[in-house]
């Protein structure tokens, strides 16, 4: 009998989560590269580490919150269970990020906290609050850094994201999940937007990101909706593998790469089997949040100077603990409210003795 990701994938038992924090831990060895002033110059090397990491977590997500409609089929309990993955750690990370690391990083350089600058880091929070990024910085905070005036270069990409939640969730409400036509003809329409975007005449932001995270997002529902038919075979992973490494010399990879990127992720999520490699708790959420503005804090403290490896090294051991407690103090108690409620049964009537 061939595996196929229907039956490979088990949705209790997998290395998503792993998975994810690799992802996640890649984005932080990327981002230490301009944060510290440098630069990678070999275009595949700078696409798939720039553009990869954050393009499988759009497939895993594609595929998951798919199959979270899919099990559900009501459209309170699926925006609810979205929103508390997301907002309750997005808030905290920006009132920590206001409060905490950008006072600290005035002290690191010798200045002390003023009222203006609680204000400033009030704006932040307030302005960014609805998920989407208005301002990157904080007024008087990271002004002498090779990147300056940004906080956080990662949280962007949640708005993205959670539209395509919101896609998910009117194409469910409107039936249209269940033609089996819908998901194909919407990849292959973000598929021509990141054509007609990367290799055409359309020059335009929304067009553009809305395209790329799109064919990424759609990547992973379509391996959904397929799941039955896609096999999980060594050669195949072998195959797409390659694809996506020549692909990543073309202006964009997606064109081509994107099923490939989709079915490496989850493929390699369903292929572990070591418990070790099962992490029952999701710190990768936690570590995509605050990477960005510890690594910045970090620069200030002086490490930039340190060489890329060994700043990223440096980074993640930082990163590793604070997103923990983001998982643990937040997130996990968080989404308990997101659990489907269970009424306890009402016990059997005992017959009267006679």
């Amino acid at each position: 009998m061939t595996a196929t990701l229907q039956t490979y994938l088990d949705p209790r038992r997998n290395a998503l989560n792993a998975v994810r924090l690799v992802l996640a831990l890649a984005v932080v060895v990327w981002h230490s590269f301009p944060l510290t002033g440098h630069e990678v110059t070999f275009g595949p090397v700078r696409q798939l580490l720039g553009s990869g990491p954050v393009d499988g977590f759009f497939a895993i997500s594609g595929y998951l919150i798919t199959r979270s409609w899919f099990g559900r089929r009501r459209w309170v309990p699926f925006l609810r269970a979205r929103l508390l993955r997301i907002m309750p750690a997005f808030w905290v990370a920006l009132l920590v990020t206001a409060l905490v690391l950008a006072p600290l990083s005035l002290l690191l350089e010798g200045r002390a906290p003023t009222a203006e600058s609680f204000r400033a880091g009030g704006h932040y929070v307030l302005v960014n609050a609805a998920l989407w990024i208005n301002d990157y910085g904080i007024d008087g905070t990271l002004q002498d850094v090779p990147y300056p005036d940004v906080w956080n270069g990662s949280m962007w990409t949640l708005a993205w994201e959670f539209l395509c939640y919101l896609g998910v969730l009117v194409l469910g409400v409107m039936r249209l999940l269940d033609r089996r036509w819908v998901v194909p003809v919407l990849f292959l329409g973000a598929v021509a937007g990141v054509v007609a975007t990367s290799y055409g005449p359309v020059d335009n932001y929304f067009v553009t990101l809305g395209a790329h995270f799109g064919t990424m997002f759609l990547a992973g529902a379509l391996l959904h909706q397929f799941r039955e038919s896609v096999p999980v075979r060594a050669p195949l992973v072998v195959a797409a593998a390659l694809a996506v490494a020549i692909a990543s010399f073309l202006p964009d990879y997606r064109v081509v790469a994107a099923l490939p990127v989709a079915y490496l992720v989850l493929v390699v999520g369903a292929s572990i089997r070591r418990p070790a490699f099962r992490l029952p708790n999701d710190v990768s959420y936690g570590a995509y949040i605050y990477a960005f503005p510890i690594q910045q804090l970090l620069v200030v403290a002086g490490a930039g100077v340190l060489p890329v490896p060994l700043f990223a090294l440096l980074a993640i051991v930082c990163v590793l603990p604070v997103a923990a407690a983001s998982w643990f103090g937040v997130e996990k108690r968080v989404l308990r409210l997101a659990r489907p409620r269970t009424r306890t049964p009402a016990p059997a009537s005992v017959p009267q003795a006679g």
